[in-house]
């Protein structure tokens, strides 16, 4: 039995937590979008806005600030318990770390981010919040 598996495992459910958190914001944006425009009345939810809103947030904050994902830091250390894998163990490791990773100068992430981020705040002043009506 190897001692790391468990470690790689790990690295891979954070991994694709991961994937997950960035297509909800990604998701978030569009389902508010779409869902206002077929008028779907829970894409305009307080929980879900301000959810929305706090994932993209800390995105943003971390782009300004040069902070490292904490999921990214806690997968490498994940990665790096296992003896360091690389692809020729892992499915999910290898196609998820494709869609997610890629190579570009950090200001651009911090553009990418910051654009992205001024979306959102924009679909609040267009599409605000509701409180639900309690009856």
């Amino acid at each position: 039995m190897r001692l790391d598996l468990p470690y790689r495992d790990l690295a891979d459910a954070v991994l694709a937590l991961h994937v997950a958190v960035v297509i909800f914001v990604g998701g978030g944006l569009l389902l508010i979008l779409v869902g206002n425009w077929r008028r779907w009345p829970w894409v305009n939810a307080w929980w879900f806005r301000l959810v929305h809103l706090a994932a993209i947030g800390v995105v943003v904050a971390e782009a300004w600030l040069g902070i490292v994902c904490p999921l990214t830091t806690l997968e490498m250390w994940l990665r790096a318990r296992a003896g360091g894998t690389t692809y020729g163990g892992s499915f999910i490791e290898h196609w998820l770390q494709r869609v997610l990773y890629y190579d570009a100068p950090p200001w651009v992430f911090v553009l990418a981010y910051s654009l992205f981020g001024l979306s959102v705040l924009a679909t609040w002043w267009f599409f605000p919040p509701r409180a639900r009506n309690r009856r």
